[in-house]
């Protein structure tokens, strides 16, 4: 690939090249990354490091108590890895409904009953033990540094704190945890959080079992049950992260890999399949036509992905069956370029974050996203081990006739997952490793960036600076203030509903990329970090 190199957006980004890198959304959480590389690791001990460390520097979007996915090369071949947890074994629709009344539709957004069981932890350990070089110990010690010393508040997370503080600050363990003035921190104020060291040193120690089935494990339920919540020790001694084979869509001469479900990757899978069937390239990049191409598409493949995707065990139907080129051309045809429309699902059947990646000399390349979902999750914190746990439980259903009945909560089962990982490949061989945060933000993300890379060549660092849009439902869609006045008019000609927003965080995520620019130990590669947070790609 050839990429233009200029820099037609605004930015305070220019693309990072080395042969060893980490790209995150935090200084120090990269830093840690690129510790572990100096100290003779590879990129998994790299993305490991830099994943505790950011639980830290970043918990607004993810704690000890994410999930998380993971997809990697280890040099000869791609492997996923789905360490998104299960429902307690008490959750049944019945459950929510005798406590929160027959018209809740979905668990609560906030507490307890949305915690299912984390993965975070498992899949750090999972990592390490079958790709790691260095001590898992060692992985954790800057994390742990950081929370015993602390760190000084950065500008965009400081602003996430504050906005989270008055929905919050009164659940179980979140103001001890992270108010310690009794407020939010300032920009610039020192934030430390030794109960999270405590708790990071004991992960270390045990190689994450601690989590699942001892000490952490122990407090945990103990917090549960003080607080109405259903975790047992059982539910967290029996959970394992589960290695998967990624899903893939041919685009351009590329492949996009994602993880399966449960996750949304497939969508940004569906899209691209979608605009295989459309010479984008000859349409103005930042043009109406183009935009209004890649909307529709991304509304047609939110419209299968909402009502089929779910726990793979309970599907409808397959993963190949929505991705089936000749079904994707059928839908591709749906597209009108005169009009805005509001899709529903077809019929495949035939007859919220941070995101990181890493990348060594060697060739190993890690794509990895954890999350505790909405801002601080649950906003429920251990407060002994400083566990701040997802509310990932929310996006299950609790109403039998919801419009994706295989999202039902059952005990045991995994919820729909937003989180996503994406890797991309050509003729078998790694490209990129990259990823974009936030809610159903990220398969468009994915999506948004690769077609500015592969039709309009784009660098990636250019393609992430990019104005986004962010299709939420029907026919509403977020735009970013500074795309193009005349392209915005004409979308809303077209139907569109168009609202600009001037809070990039909320609403268009944040990207890391890593994109391999030949032999790692000769050219090595461009790394590219979103300025829409406070993050770096560094390297050596």
């Amino acid at each position: 690939m050839s990429f233009d190199f200029s820099t037609p957006y605004s930015s305070t980004r220019l693309p990072l090249f080395a042969r060893n890198i980490v790209s995150t959304s935090h200084p120090l959480a990269a830093q840690a990354g690129l510790r572990m590389m100096l100290k003779g690791g590879n990129a998994v001990d790299a993305a490991i490091a830099a994943a505790a460390a950011i639980t830290l520097t970043e918990p607004v979007s993810c704690g000890l108590g994410s999930d998380a996915f993971c997809i990697l090369w280890d040099g000869q071949k791609l492997h996923g890895l789905n360490a998104s947890g299960p429902a307690p074994q008490a959750w049944t629709p019945e459950y929510f409904h005798n406590k929160y009344g027959k018209d809740a539709v979905n668990p609560p957004k906030r507490g307890w009953d949305s915690v299912t069981v984390p993965g975070a932890v498992s899949a750090w350990a999972a990592m390490s033990e079958r790709f790691g070089k260095l001590p898992f110990a060692d992985l954790m010690e800057p994390a742990i540094e950081i929370a015993e010393r602390g760190y000084l508040m950065p500008v965009v997370v400081q602003q996430k704190w504050a906005a989270a503080t008055p929905l919050l600050q009164s659940l179980p363990g979140f103001a001890e945890s992270f108010l310690p003035w009794g407020r939010a921190p300032n920009v610039g104020e020192l934030f430390q959080f030794k109960a999270a060291a405590r708790g990071l040193r004991a992960i270390a120690e045990t190689k994450g079992r601690a989590f699942y089935e001892g000490e952490i494990a122990q407090a945990l339920v103990r917090f549960s049950d003080q607080h109405g919540g259903a975790m047992t020790l059982q539910d967290l001694a029996q959970y394992r992260p589960e290695w998967v084979e990624p899903i893939a869509q041919n685009y351009r001469g590329y492949t996009l890999h994602e993880i399966p479900p449960n996750g949304q990757g497939i969508a940004a899978l569906i899209a691209l399949g979608i605009l295989e069937n459309f010479d984008l390239a000859s349409m103005k990049v930042d043009g109406i036509d183009s935009q209004h191409l890649q909307i529709e598409a991304m509304k047609l493949a939110f419209a299968d992905v909402y009502r089929y995707v779910a726990d793979p065990r309970h599907m409808e139907v397959t993963p190949a069956q929505m991705l089936d080129p000749a079904y994707l051309k059928s839908r591709a045809k749906l597209i009108d370029m005169k009009k805005a429309q509001d899709f529903k699902a077809g019929n495949p059947v035939k007859g919220g974050t941070i995101y990181l990646t890493a990348a060594d000399e060697n060739g190993m390349m890690v794509s990895f996203i954890q999350s505790n979902y909405m801002g601080f999750g649950s906003g429920v914190v251990e407060p002994t081990y400083g566990i701040s746990l997802q509310n990932r439980g929310f996006g299950f259903s609790t109403d039998p006739q919801n419009l994706n009945p295989a999202n039902l909560v059952a005990p045991g089962k995994r919820p729909f997952q937003t989180i996503i990982p994406a890797f991309l490949t050509q003729n078998g061989q790694p490209v990129m490793s990259y990823g974009v945060m936030g809610g159903n933000m990220q398969p468009q993300g994915h999506m948004q960036t690769l077609v500015r890379m592969l039709d309009y060549g784009q660098n990636p660092q250019a393609a992430c600076d990019a104005p986004r849009w962010r299709y939420n439902e029907g026919m509403s869609i977020n735009v970013e203030a500074n795309l193009d006045r005349h392209t915005v008019q004409g979308l809303n000609d077209l139907g569109h509903e168009l609202e600009v927003i001037n809070d990039s965080y909320q609403d268009f995520g944040a990207g890391q990329f890593i994109w391999r620019m030949g032999d790692p130990k000769v050219q090595g590669y461009l790394a590219a970090s979103d300025p829409r947070r406070d993050g770096q790609a560094v390297g050596f």
